[in-house]
């Protein structure tokens, strides 16, 4: 059973490292598109909530990490 939440852990550490790479790009393209308002700022809500919604599945995965390391 150790073996199988090993696996589990290292799965989701590379989802995070995945997820952390798109969530940085979408972070600058937040930040470009803020610096330039008003020019694009229809566009706003959607990137925002993209971004919004990678984050909170960083974190989600972060702490399913934390839990599997804790029942060890």
């Amino acid at each position: 059973m150790a073996q199988v939440e090993e696996t589990s852990v290292e799965e989701l550490k590379t989802q995070i490292k995945r997820l952390n790479s798109k969530a940085g790009q979408m972070k600058m393209d937040l930040h470009d598109l803020a610096e330039g308002l008003p020019t694009d700022y229809k566009t706003l809500m959607d990137v925002a909530a993209s971004t919004y919604e990678i984050y909170r599945q960083l974190d989600e995965l972060k702490q399913q990490v934390k839990k599997l390391e804790q029942q060890k």
